[in-house]
Order: structure tokens, then sequence, then C-alpha cells
């Protein structure tokens, strides 16, 4: 199949697309990426990138790569955010047609985490070339908004299921990255459109291996570790991991380790100062090829969002990489997420945004046996391996695809 994949991130932005795309390139299609300049998730744009102008380039040396200006996200605030989301949105619309010109598609896949106007561009481009458009779920708008904060406003928040409504009926086909998904899909466009097609996560061995510090390492291996890996941002419930620090910093064997960057890295390293927090450490970001040196030697991998509806029906893409690294997991949150650690019996979920439970599970898998930890992540992996391997579900993607 000829596959244009229109996505908002990509490398070098870590992003399970940048596998998905490499495996369809592998299993014989050919792919084209449209994106934008790389600046998440600290919001500066990425050495060797500037905001203006276009780009080509090639990613792993053969997968062609085209880049419409944006303007970076920043240090958050919804102006930076607006700017950012509508930017991509313009430059899309501007430039893709041009820079495409004389390439025919059979599918355009969009890659859809926030924002769900990235797809857009897509649509003109879905009637210019006369191909079929599949969007990939990954946060459900408009419920994502209101939950995060950045649209308290109901009329707007009305407005903004008008411009969903209209972007998915203009969808061939609707993807799913959680089966919860499927029924707020199905408010804003057809039932027939959606189909459940969840997050994989590339686990080969070829991958090259970075650098960790040995300093990181060290803690690791010395301390009984609760690693927390992603963005730090608000959805997080990263109030709930401070309190949960403050609860065990009278331990001296726990640590609670949060590997990553973003919005509140500033907020959490202020807390650390405020509360004399040793046992937490923010160690920074790592690239993903980083990340299964620190996952192997983690006791725990923790995963937490804030107590709303939208997010209880979200998978984060970590719970598949948590499950493929073999670890017991800790879920601080509610519905599917927590469903899923629980169903794999891979680990324990506690109830998102309440302290005490989680502190309370902190303790019971750190009482526990390593052969008994073991089993759990044992366990992960095998449930990882039955659900979420990425060689079979990207077969399956072009078959949705093509169908």
């Amino acid at each position: 199949m000829r596959i244009l994949v229109l996505t908002q991130y990509f490398w070098p932005e870590s992003f399970i697309i940048n596998d998905i795309v490499r495996t369809l390139d592998e299993q014989g299609h050919e792919v084209i990426v449209a994106t934008g300049k790389p600046n998440y998730p600290d919001g500066k744009v990425f050495d060797g990138y500037r905001a203006a102008g276009t780009q080509r380039e090639r990613y792993l040396g053969r997968i062609e790569v085209l880049r419409v200006p944006l303007w970076p996200r920043g240090q958050g605030g919804a102006k930076n955010l607006i700017l950012n989301y509508l930017s991509f949105v313009f430059s899309g619309l501007l430039c893709l047609p041009w820079m495409l010109r004389g390439r025919e598609f059979d599918a355009i896949l969009v890659f859809a985490p926030s924002p769900i106007t990235q797809a857009i561009p897509a649509i003109l481009l879905k009637w210019l070339k006369r191909a079929k458009l599949a969007l990939w779920v990954q946060d459900l708008w408009p419920e994502s908004l209101s939950a995060t904060g950045f649209v308290r406003n109901s009329y707007l928040l009305r407005a903004v299921g008008w411009m969903v409504r209209g972007i998915y009926h203009q969808c061939d086909t609707l993807l799913v990255q959680s089966r919860a998904f499927v029924e707020p899909v199905a408010h804003y466009a057809d039932r027939a459109k959606v189909q459940y097609y969840p997050n994989s996560m590339d686990i080969s061995s070829s991958k090259a291996v970075v650098p960790v510090p040995s300093e990181l390492l060290e803690l690791l291996e010395k301390y009984f570790c609760v690693v927390f890996a992603g963005n730090l941002g608000t959805a997080q419930a990263l109030e709930t991991i401070v309190q949960a620090a403050v609860h065990l910093r009278d331990d001296p064997h726990i640590r609670l380790v949060l590997v990553g960057s973003g919005s509140r890295l500033s907020w959490l390293k202020a807390q650390q100062q405020v509360h004399g927090l040793d046992n937490l450490v923010l160690p920074g970001r790592f690239p993903m090829e980083a990340m299964p040196q620190i996952f192997e030697r983690a006791s725990a991998l923790l995963v937490s969002l804030n107590n709303e509806p939208a997010f209880a029906q979200t998978i984060p893409s970590k719970i598949q990489a948590y499950l493929a690294a073999g670890r017991p997991i800790l879920a601080c949150m509610n519905g599917e997420g927590a469903r899923v650690v629980c169903e794999a019996r891979a680990g324990l979920a506690s109830p998102a945004g309440q302290v005490l439970p989680l502190v309370a599970n902190i303790r019971r898998l750190h009482a526990l046996k390593d052969s008994e930890r073991a089993v759990m992540g044992g366990s992960g992996r095998a449930y990882f391996d039955a659900h979420f391997e990425m060689t079979s579900q990207v077969r399956r993607l072009a078959e949705l695809l093509n169908a």
C-alpha cells in the first residue's frame, strides 16, 4: 500500500508512531510522513531544526519525511498551545498539497493525540488524492480539554464538539486506542466507522543502546525504586505522587524516580525543595532507546492520571511499555488502564488521585519477595505478547487501512 502518515508529532520526538512507520516500511508498504518541526515536550524546536520554513529529510535513511512550519508550544500557557495547534493546521493546508504534488496514496493515516485539529489538513489531502482517510484517536475531544482544565467554558466545549463531529464525518475509519473510547467517539460519528485498534510497542532488540548515567543506574540497583516515565504535565496527577513521597520519606529503602520532562517539571523541583524530599528523584528526560535499561532495573513502574472521566477511558501508551518490560506495575488511575493492569495480573491498582491507597500499594509491593514480583512482571509480559505486540498489530493496521 501507499500510505501517507500525517501527524503533528514524529521522530526525533518520542511517540509510538515512529515505530509504527518503521514497521509498515519493513512490511513492504510505501510510507511518507507529513509532520511539523519537533518541539515536544520541552516546547523548544530541537537542534538542527527551525520553526520557520518547510523541510524534507529521511527517517532511518529511507522513509521520506516532510515538515511544515509551526509555532513552538513553549513552556505552557494557553496562548502558545493554541498557536502551536493552529499553526500546524494552517501550515499543513498551505504547504502539504504543494509538497505532495504528483504523489498518490491508497490511504492516509492521522496519528491523533491532542490536538484533533491536526486531522484538518488530512481532510483536504483526502479529497485531493482520492484516498481513504483513517483517524487514530488517542485523546477524546472535547472531553480531554475539559479534563485538563484547558477549556472550561461550556459554550466553547460545545463548539469543539461540533468541530469534532465534522472531522469524524470526513473520515472513512475511526481507530480508537481503548475499548472505552468506542461509545464516546460514536456519539459524534457513525458507529460503523469505529474500530478498536490499541497502541502497540516495539520491543525488538536491534535498537541502539543509549548510555544512561551511572549514578542513576546505581540508584536503581541500590533502592526499591518506583519509576514513572513520560511527560510530566497537568494530566499525570503529579500532586498525588508528591504527597506519596511525603508519606514515604521516612522509609530509607524506597525512592520515587520520575524520568521525563514537561510543563510541571519546575513545579516538581520546587516541591522537592519545599518538602525536603530526598526520596523524590528527577533525573530528567532520556531517549526512548535508553528506557529499557531503566525499566529492567526498576523495582516497579508507576502510571498515574487525574480523576477525570476522560482519563478513565484512556490506556496510556506507557502501560504497553511497562507490560513489555516485564516489571510489576503500580496503576494510580481509574478505568481502562487500571483494568488492563489487573486483567494482566501485572501489578496493583489504586483509585486516581488517592494518596493513601497508592502509598499502601507501594509498601505492599515492597514487602513482596523478589520471586513474587517476578511473577507479576512475567504475567504482564505474556499479556503484552498476546495483545500489544507491534509486528502483528501493524499487520492488522494495514488490513484496516485496506478494508
